[in-house]
């Protein structure tokens, strides 16, 4: 269930008709960066790679904390065969900054769950680029940075 209902809202979100950067258009459109950043979260706690992939360009650039530099076929991988799994993925700080077809997304988010049978928290800011391709929004490129807690 949880699965079908994130998927439903990334379908949602990216059906809904773009429109021009101006005034309350603008604002419509960070409204909707920001729930497919959720969504996002949401298919990363659920492991959720079809989620993912309807989120993500072909051509996505992946940097993580770490510094591994992935695709969208590594990171997507990653997702399946990481021995983390996330309880918890929210965010406590997004902000949106729109241009001509293109959205760039600054944030801190946390995630908590288990790995190797242990319990671990990580917090990363990071910046998640967002391109306008046949009226829907795509992540191209995203990068990650470890913070302390």
């Amino acid at each position: 269930m949880w699965r079908s209902r994130t998927a439903f809202l990334i379908l949602l979100v990216l059906t809904v008709p773009a429109f021009a950067q101006s005034g309350a258009r603008a604002e419509s459109e960070q409204v909707k960066i920001l729930a497919l950043e959720n969504a996002w979260n949401q298919a990363i706690q659920g492991k959720d790679r079809a989620a993912l992939d309807m989120l993500m360009g072909a051509d996505l650039v992946y940097v993580d904390y770490d510094g591994t530099l992935m695709s969208k076929a590594d990171y997507l991988a990653s997702v399946k065969s990481s021995p983390q799994h996330p309880a918890r993925v929210v965010s406590e700080f997004m902000n949106v900054n729109l241009y001509e077809g293109v959205a760039v997304v600054n944030g801190i988010y946390r995630e908590s769950g288990e790995k190797n049978g242990k319990p671990y928290m990580l917090r990363e800011r990071f910046t998640d680029t967002w391109l306008r391709r046949e009226d829907k929004w795509i992540c191209v490129a995203s990068q990650s940075t470890l913070i302390s807690h």
